[in-house]
């Protein structure tokens, strides 16, 4: 995501929307009777689920959601032109259609996308889908008093960038055109190869013009899914979804249970409880964005029964040290050369919650094919860092003595760029003869520093987590140095503009290919972490318990958590 503010926000929103995994690591049959633990495993329609999050489903209006892959809930109730593949591991990493018949037919350089609504659609009230409805779902995501989502389509679309919406421009976007009721066509201003990853957003998703109550839609907003809103409390906080009785069903959505009770605001220890419990209603349960935290996965690993209630997965998401090369001494690529050697990874992933909450990472891409994984370590220290050759690196900057630098972290205790974190850096480092000062903010007062041009710190830990599984929008939002903001927040750390890499993100863009993309990407990610602009650490792992009712377990390499839409209760 562009806003790692917003990613925290996906990340739970993976939790809670989706937003936001693991690759073979993925629940699946043979880890949790994917079916659901004990009794009859085979998944039935009817019942009550149960959602226990800590943070609430906020801005429940499809404009104003940013998601990955439609998000959790939000897709149970906003179908889009194409969403994600409802499998586990690898396999849903893929895109597939969902309003429309296909994935998107391109013009020849990817300028121009085709879609035709599959016949039939309806709303929660009966009246049909049109192609004018995703126009104007899209276009009225441009207004102001609407904005949060995805940024794309005002960088993507012809002439959109200045476009303020339907409620003060009537005209529209001339960019998306409606021939029919069911066809609608993008003119785009570049190429873009993954847009059909892009349609998945819920800005896609079609609404009603005659129903729209502008920042009122998200108390009920018109349901294309499986699901209606029928309650939405304090803003999200709580949220009831019973059947769409006009939903014809789709390949993607299995919708078992018949009412979803979503609540939020709890304590994630609180959930935790409530989940490993499973008494009543909590028994048919599950959360969206509460992960297990050291200590209690130790306890839960104890407990068979328990372990088997736990789900495994892996989002697109890597945590990093990040330089920048305008401050001294890391204008200097042997002092940065030095850092990536002094790193002890394993202390880091011990300072994460160990092995099963975070793994090593060596490559700013996470390690899932639809990334275009390569593997590479240019700066080889093994697992505990070497600091021979970090000092041999210092001698040759000039710092024979060692250097003192301070390294900028948030006072969250999120374990990614927390205390626990840059205290391991800070142990590592000094075996190499680097002394570490430590710099911590309070969150909003970090992510303002970090985030500008102006007062960006030399040395400090961010992360960054994909809004759909491409190396698309990992590496082009942090590396292209066209989307270097000095007026705003701006993500490109290392300030790079370099135009082999622009030109190289320019051409990877035209592929309709996404498995020759993803190669192309692989490749780039390679070229740039030799520059050791940054220093990959770790990719988190979710562990999230699940009630002893539910059934169904579904967890795909594009979220990362359990699938709501896949889950049948007892």
């Amino acid at each position: 995501m562009r806003q790692p503010s917003l990613i925290a926000r996906r990340v739970a929103a993976a939790s809670v929307g989706l937003v936001v995994a693991a690759g073979a690591a993925a629940c699946g049959p043979k880890d949790n009777d994917a079916k659901g633990a004990g009794g009859d495993s085979t998944p039935h329609k009817g019942g009550t689920l149960s959602v226990l999050n800590a943070q609430p489903q906020s801005d429940f209006d499809p404009a104003r959601l940013y998601t990955s892959g439609g998000g959790n809930v939000p897709s149970l109730v906003f179908r889009t032109l194409t969403t994600r593949n409802r499998e586990n591991g690898a396999a849903g990493a893929k895109v597939v259609p969902d309003l429309a018949t296909d994935t998107g037919r391109p013009n020849k350089d990817a300028t121009v996308w085709t879609y035709t609504l599959k016949p039939g659609l309806k709303y929660e009230d009966g009246t049909a889908i049109t192609s004018a409805d995703i126009k104007y779902g899209i276009e009225r995501s441009f207004a102001p008093e609407l904005s949060g989502g995805a940024p794309y389509l005002r960088d993507w679309l012809t002439g959109a960038a200045k476009y303020q919406g339907p409620y003060k421009d009537k005209k529209g976007l001339s960019a998306i055109e409606t021939p029919d009721a069911r066809t609608i066509v993008f003119h785009l201003n570049k190429p873009e190869g993954e847009f059909p990853y892009l349609a998945t957003q819920t800005q896609f998703a079609p609404v009603p013009k005659v129903k729209d109550k502008g920042t009122k839609y998200e108390e009920h907003p018109v349901s294309s899914g499986p699901y209606r809103v029928v309650r939405n409390d304090n803003d999200g906080e709580h949220v009831v979804l019973e059947r769409n009785p006009h939903w014809s069903g789709d390949d993607e959505r299995k919708a078992y249970p018949d009412r979803i009770d979503v609540r939020s605001g709890l304590d994630s220890s609180v959930i935790n409880q409530r989940l490993s419990s499973s008494q009543g209603a909590d028994a048919a349960a599950v959360t969206t964005d509460t992960n297990l935290g050291p200590a209690e996965l130790a306890r839960v690993s104890g407990d068979k029964k328990l372990a088997d209630r736990v789900g495994t997965g892996h989002f697109g998401y890597t945590n990093y040290i990040a330089f920048n090369p305008k401050v001294k001494p890391f204008d200097n690529p042997k002092v940065r050369e030095a850092i990536a050697y002094a790193v002890d990874r394993s202390s880091v992933v011990n300072a994460a919650g160990g092995s099963a909450l975070a793994e090593p990472a060596t490559t700013f891409l996470p390690d899932q094919k639809s990334f275009g994984y390569t593997p590479y370590d240019p700066f080889p220290a093994g697992k505990s860092g070497n600091a021979a050759k970090a000092k041999e690196l210092l001698k040759e900057a000039g710092y024979a003595k060692g250097l003192t630098v301070t390294l900028t972290h948030s006072n969250s205790k999120d374990f990614e760029t927390s205390p626990e974190i840059a205290t391991a850096l800070q142990d590592a480092l000094k075996k190499a003869g680097i002394t570490v000062k430590l710099q911590g903010l309070e969150d909003n007062d970090y992510r303002d520093k970090i985030h500008s041009v102006k007062t960006e710190p030399g040395f400090f830990l961010a992360h960054w987590g994909a809004d759909w599984p491409s190396g698309g929008p990992f590496l082009a939002p942090i590396f292209d140095g066209r989307q270097i903001v000095k007026d705003g927040a701006n993500f490109n750390t290392g300030l790079l503009n370099d135009k082999s890499v622009n030109d190289e993100i320019d051409a990877i863009n035209k592929l309709t290919d996404l498995n020759a993309a993803a190669v192309r990407w692989g490749a780039l990610d390679k070229k740039i972490g030799a520059q050791a602009l940054t220093v990959p650490l770790f990719h988190p792992v979710y562990k999230r318990l699940y009630g002893s009712d539910v059934r169904n377990i579904v967890i795909s390499d594009w979220t990362g958590v359990l699938d709501i839409s896949q889950v049948a209760v007892k």
